[in-house]
């Protein structure tokens, strides 16, 4: 497996995702300490009925959404531009469901209504500021007028993009994707084609990380549209594997994310024919087929075709953002400016684990809670 590089040029989707990436954890670190929550393997602050410990994703593509009086299934989504995991957030101690006025089913459907529990209104207290206090700290820590300039980049180009791009990355599918395959119907879709849409807040109002969010994931389905690897897959783990294969059990430290990530995106590659496992003194090697060796290169010509695409595009934004970027990220290892603000309070789930040495060269948000890491 390649060494960590430096000083060389990352992609513009590594250096999105990685400050992402970083934004996400500061802010979740924070909301573990203020939140009475329980954990699976690192015990509980509060009673029996504090709800399991989530990621800003389960805020942005729920909770968010949910007032006082609840929320039809259908309504949430429309305003949430995404699905949540919905059976999740519900076993987890969020939300619960009711039959609306109008439900004619006995099983949850889009007429529905979700409302908050106790333990997820709580929550919801203690999210909604967070975005605010953890962009603070970032101007505190990385100077105003370096922050302002990175928000003037990516709101110049949000401005651009797909309105109905939704504030938050959504949960992976099949294959690690940011968005479905093609010819595959969803229960989002659906819902799109039901209801008319709401209005969608101004780029200049919404959170860094929802700026951030947007731009990783118009790169992502742009990525996606040409390619049959999701960027996903391509950026964290094929980008790893050279000609001599990759330690399986060394690909969670060197890609940043969770070693129920990377199972899964192995268990793709070898479905699909990109890779396969190989046992060399007890070790798991992972080593590319012919296949997934073109599916490798591919990866890093379209990453820099996109990138070239964007520079034609957008203009000056882009170069813009990307030195704004750069400066963040440093040489995408421990020593990366944006690796200051990551450190977990004592009383945190990651004080008890291995710290990062780098971080994701694109976000793995998973149904099991939607850390950016996969965790």
């Amino acid at each position: 497996m390649p060494a960590p590089a430096r000083n060389v040029r990352l992609p513009l989707s590594a250096l999105l995702s990685q400050a992402l990436v970083a934004f996400t954890i500061e802010f979740d670190n924070e909301a573990e300490r203020q939140i009475p929550h329980s954990t699976s393997n690192h015990g509980s602050t509060g009673g029996l009925h504090t709800p399991w410990l989530v990621s800003l994703a389960m805020y942005a593509n729920c909770m968010q959404h949910i007032g006082p009086d609840g929320i039809t299934v259908s309504d949430l989504i429309r305003r949430a531009r995404t699905i949540t995991n919905f059976r999740g957030m519900h076993r987890w101690g969020y939300i619960t469901f009711k039959p609306g006025a109008q439900s004619k089913s006995r099983k949850p459907d889009g007429t529905w209504i979700v409302t908050a529990k106790p333990g997820g209104r709580i929550a919801q207290e203690v999210w909604w500021p967070l975005f605010d206090v953890i962009e603070n700290r970032w101007c505190e820590r990385f100077g105003s007028d370096d922050v302002a300039t990175l928000r003037e980049s990516l709101q110049t180009i949000v401005a651009q993009l797909d309105p109905e791009l939704p504030d938050c990355l959504p949960i992976l599918g099949y294959g690690l994707r940011s968005v479905p395959f093609k010819g595959k119907s969803t229960a989002k879709k659906r819902v799109q084609k039901e209801t008319p849409r709401d209005p969608v807040s101004p780029p200049s109002t919404l959170p860094l990380s929802a700026l951030l969010s947007k731009v990783v994931l118009a790169f992502a389905r742009e990525f996606e549209a040409e390619s049959d690897v999701s960027l996903a897959i391509c950026a964290n783990v094929l980008r790893l594997v050279d000609k001599d294969g990759a330690r399986l059990a060394e690909l969670p430290i060197a890609s940043g994310v969770s070693k129920e990530s990377i199972a899964m995106a192995v268990t793709f590659l070898k479905g699909q024919g990109y890779a396969a496992i190989e046992s060399n003194n007890r070790t798991r090697i992972l080593r590319l087929t012919a296949k997934g060796q073109m599916a490798k290169a591919a990866y890093l010509k379209l990453v820099a075709e996109i990138e070239d695409r964007w520079n034609k595009q957008f203009g000056k934004a882009i170069s813009t953002l990307y030195s704004s970027l750069a400066r963040l990220a440093g040489d995408s290892t421990s020593s990366s400016p944006l690796f200051r603000g990551l450190k977990p309070y004592p009383e945190n789930w990651r004080a008890k684990v291995s710290q990062p040495e780098t971080l994701p060269y694109f976000p793995m948000v998973l149904h099991r809670g939607g850390y950016p890491d996969g965790s």
